[in-house]
C-alpha cells in the first residue's frame, strides 16, 4: 500500500504537471476563441483550480486506498 505521504507526493506532482500543460494550452488555445486574459489572471485563477486538484486527488487516492484495505482484510 501507499503511505499518505507518497500519495500527496504523486498527486501534486501529477497536478503541477498538468498545471504546465494547462498554461501552455490557455496561451495557445484561447487567443484561437479570441478570448484574451492577462497572464497574471490566467496564474492566479490556475492556482486556485491546482490547489482544488490536489485536494481532490489526494482525498479519492486515499478512500480508495482505504477501500483497498478493507478489500484485503476480507480475504484473510
Amino acid at each position: 500500500m501507499q503511505s499518505r505521504r507518497l500519495s500527496l507526493i504523486e498527486t501534486a506532482v501529477g497536478i503541477v504537471v498538468g498545471f504546465l500543460i494547462s498554461l501552455l494550452l490557455t496561451a495557445t488555445v484561447f487567443p484561437l476563441f479570441g478570448i484574451n486574459i492577462p497572464l497574471e489572471t490566467n496564474l492566479k485563477v490556475s492556482v486556485i483550480f491546482t490547489i482544488v486538484s490536489i485536494i481532490r486527488g489526494y482525498t479519492l487516492r486515499r478512500i480508495f486506498n482505504r477501500i483497498a484495505i478493507k478489500e484485503l482484510a476480507k480475504k484473510t
